[in-house]
């Protein structure tokens, strides 16, 4: 069964950092592109970032460029969020899914994680 679970969420205040993870089962995770993506109350779910198994690149959303990283583990199954330098504006419920490459068909999001950026 091919399943994705998020964790490490929470509350954080603004300039700090958390580390998201997602724990990739029922598939081979070398062969996919992972993407974290995220959705605040009452606005569209966006893409944050990608990491695309093909040539190991990696992407970002404008609005996180320098401050998350993405990385994969495919010995592990993991892919994982850093999050520094945290924003009220980042807060939000943080998904991954999977897809064969980073320019769409996204599918089996997992339940999400909720991350929460305030003093």
């Amino acid at each position: 069964q091919v399943q994705l679970v998020e964790s490490g969420g929470g509350l954080v205040q603004p300039g700090g950092s958390l580390r998201l993870s997602c724990a990739a089962s029922g598939f081979t995770l070398d062969y996919y592109a992972i993407g974290w993506f995220r959705q605040a109350p009452g606005k569209e779910r966006e893409g944050v970032s990608c990491s695309s198994s093909a040539d190991d690149s990696t992407s970002y959303a404008d609005s996180v460029k320098g401050r998350f990283t993405i990385s994969r583990d495919n010995a592990k199954n993991m892919v994982y969020l850093q999050m520094n330098s945290l924003k009220p504006e980042d807060t939000a419920v943080y998904y991954c899914a999977k897809a064969y490459g980073c320019l769409g068909g996204f599918g089996s999001w997992g339940q999400g994680t909720q991350v929460t950026v305030s003093s």
